[in-house]
């Protein structure tokens, strides 16, 4: 037996039906006998939302009022009902099993699952497996439409069906009409059998998917080792919370079929999670139907969603450590991930911190501890559990003491087992940019120029306001915003001025911008926006003033300092060949491996443009703007001249392992050496005399040993 069951929500209606959010208000159902092709009571109720706000499509369409609506049964009434009314129907007709047959995926997938995740309540088995008319249709009338452009109204044209829509109520007609084509199909001329239906999984299925021997593919069950992720199968989410897991995420795709293994929590340089994840679905369906649920909400944040390639999936999810894919061999476990513990610490001391009240699975064997190459402890730790009370029980343990250290527990996924270890065992997930393209130091943006008026300046911002609230404010328009193209604007102090510059991909833009955004409130201030050029908005940056009165100079210290022309270099300041070493592009990223490379490749210089370097430190805060994220440093070319120069320098040894300086700011004026130091206990710093790594003028020397401002990481 079939039950035909057809819905409509408070929004949008057809193809976009759930891509709103919007509430459940009507569904209508039918039970039909595919034997005896018989049919049951046409039962239609009306399910009372939470939101009786009727979108003006949906009053067309549907007839129904607020009014109307605050009358009927919420939705998980309705749904007992449904099953009892259903198991009636059936032994009137004689029969007792049946599967859901709808009007295509969406009313399954997009709203029945997705709704009541959120109101935490579960749906009956029966909305696991369900027929969609529309793809039984094309398979029975294969010279009919695609799927995708399928209709009731066009499949009942298809087959001549004569039935007026306007003498039915709104879901009677759709309901009838569907079983007619059902019968249709069921007649002698097509006999159509229904043998396979659409299933929706109850579960993310956790673990890790087989890997490959290549390292560039990262193979599922079932795959060829010549396989590799179908890029129409990932997409990206943007804007998580910190501490959702991969559970959390496929809860926000409920309805819809993760792979196995396919959530993919993303890092930042620091091995923190970026709010972003990588998800990949088991087919193109799935994932078009995850772009719908674009800045649908988790908790009180929306998520916005994005196309992704299997390049990127890879990137995250994929690995190489034997030791790391016996680990994770065991499927459906839970994993946790320990930050934070002794360097001495041993199995023992991790199994007796956890307790008898949440034992690891195989002891022993389910404890993974990260290691740097050479073998020293980094301070994390993985751990297994076989079930979700013992991982619970486990994060009560949060910041609990092992030792003298206070220890974080967190939950955690295999994509990001193998993202840790790869950073610290194996070369980078991203490479570097190869020669002449060189690092800049500071600014890691690509830097606006000239007299095209394609940025926008945002005044009069509530000093509370972060990258959240500007990218809200913009709403549509951040899709036009060239990557990395948002600049908060700083006081000398660090502090938020009220300003940010914004740039976009074209003039056009801009403009459109400025005219839609112009005196649009945010929070309980209204927010000037301006069109500028990219001329204009280096000279704010650098810390002049824009006004009705003109330009006015930069507050600086330094002599004659005007801004800079970036497009044209001048007046090439390179670090001194001592100092240079420090800052080569190995000293901040290992090299990208290329067969192209030779002993006879010129040496790569570091550059910065002439003038005021600093002044970029100080008065700009930088944030990656959609679609991308940060991976790596920023770059400019070098000048020709540059690269000519070092090509006839004598080679200058580097460091023998990569480094980075960082920069410390508000340290007290007694802090020595020893105090920093103490600072970064348990990271690997560079040693403290040098002389023996590379040769030192008194200036490098200077800059290394300055206990106030300056460490080398």
């Amino acid at each position: 037996s079939l039950v035909v069951l057809f819905g409509a929500t408070a929004g949008a209606y057809g193809a976009k039906l759930g891509s709103d959010e919007r509430e459940l208000i009507l569904l209508v159902w039918q039970v039909v006998d595919l034997h005896s092709k018989k049919v049951g009571t046409l039962h239609k109720s009306l399910v009372k939302a939470d939101n009786l706000d009727l979108s003006d499509q949906c009053r067309e369409v549907s007839g129904l009022t607020p009014e109307g609506l605050g009358k009927a049964e919420p939705l998980d009434r309705v749904l007992q009902q449904f099953s009892q009314l259903v198991s009636s129907d059936l032994k009137v007709l004689g029969r007792s099993s049946y599967t859901l047959c709808s009007d295509g995926q969406l009313l399954i997938r997009q709203v029945l699952h997705p709704e009541t995740s959120k109101k935490n309540f579960l749906l009956s088995d029966c909305f696991y497996s369900f027929y969609d008319l529309r793809k039984e249709f094309h398979t029975c009338y294969p010279s009919s439409a695609a799927v995708k452009d399928q209709t009731i109204k066009t499949m009942a044209e298809y087959l001549g069906l004569g039935t007026d829509e306007a003498e039915e109520d709104f879901g009677v007609w759709q309901v009838k009409t569907m079983v007619a084509i059902i019968f249709s199909m069921l007649s002698e001329g097509c006999n159509h059998v229904f043998t396979e239906p659409e299933t929706v999984k109850y579960k993310y299925e956790t673990g890790p998917c087989a890997p490959c021997m290549s390292r560039a593919v990262w193979c599922f069950p079932k795959c060829s080792k010549s396989e590799t992720v179908d890029s129409e199968t990932v997409i990206r989410a943007r804007g998580l919370p910190w501490q959702s897991s991969d559970q959390d995420i496929a809860r926000f795709f409920k309805g819809l079929n993760i792979a196995k293994g396919g959530v993919a929590l993303c890092l930042n340089s620091q091995g923190r999670r970026n709010g972003e994840a990588l998800v990949r679905f088991v087919n193109s369906e799935q994932r078009d139907l995850a772009l719908e649920r674009h800045k649908h909400h988790m908790g009180s944040r929306y998520i916005e969603v994005y196309k992704a390639t299997g390049e990127e999936f890879l990137k995250i999810a994929g690995g190489t450590s034997n030791e790391v894919a016996q680990f994770l061999s065991k499927e459906n476990q839970v994993i946790i991930r320990m930050r934070g513990l002794p360097f001495t610490a041993t199995q023992e001391d991790v199994l007796g911190f956890l307790g008898p009240e949440c034992p690891v699975t195989g002891g022993k064997e389910g404890l993974l501890f990260v290691k740097y190459p050479d073998g020293r402890p980094t301070g994390d730790a993985f751990v297994l559990f076989s079930c979700e009370e013992y991982a619970q029980n486990a994060l009560k343990k949060h910041k609990e003491i092992l030792g003298k250290r206070y220890i974080e527990l967190f939950r955690s996924t295999a994509a990001e087992v193998q993202q840790v270890l790869n950073r610290y065992m194996s070369t980078p997930l991203i490479p570097t940019l190869p020669t002449p393209i060189i690092p800049v130091i500071p600014p890691p943006y690509t830097i606006a120029t000239g007299s095209i008026r394609d940025c926008v300046r945002l005044r009069g911002l509530p000093y509370t306001a972060g990258i959240d609230d500007i990218l809200e404010f913009m709403g549509d328009a951040t899709g036009d915003i060239k990557p990395h193209g948002v600049h908060m604007v700083l006081n000398q102090q660090g502090r938020p001025s009220g300003d940010a510059f914004i740039q976009m991909k074209s003039a056009d833009k801009a403009f459109m911008v400025a005219q839609k955004c112009h005196k649009k409130m945010m929070k309980d201030r209204y927010v000037e926006v301006f069109q500028c050029s990219g001329e204009e908005m280096n000279f704010v940056l650098m810390g002049g003033t824009l006004n009705r009165s003109g330009l006015s100079p930069p507050p600086c210290k330094l002599p004659c300092l005007s801004p800079p022309a970036y497009a044209a270099f001048q007046t090439a300041a390179v670090i001194p060949a001592e100092a240079a070493a420090l800052y080569q592009p190995q000293a901040l990223l290992p090299t990208t491996r290329t067969p192209q490379a030779s002993a006879a490749a010129p040496p790569a210089v570091t550059y910065y443009p002439a003038q005021a370097a600093q002044l970029y430190m100080n008065y700009t805060a930088y944030y990656p703007s959609p679609p991308v994220s940060p991976t790596t440093v920023g770059y400019i070319a070098a000048p020709p001249g540059a690269v000519a120069a070092a090509a006839t320098a004598t080679h200058t040894p580097i460091l023998p392992q990569p480094g980075a300086l960082v920069r410390m700011q508000g340290l007290p004026y007694n802090t020595g050496m020893k105090e920093i130091l103490s600072f970064f206990q348990g990271y690997q710093y560079a040693p403290d005399d040098y002389n023996g790594l590379i040769q030192l003028s008194d200036q490098a020397r200077s800059v290394l040993q300055a206990p106030k401002e300056w460490v080398c990481l």
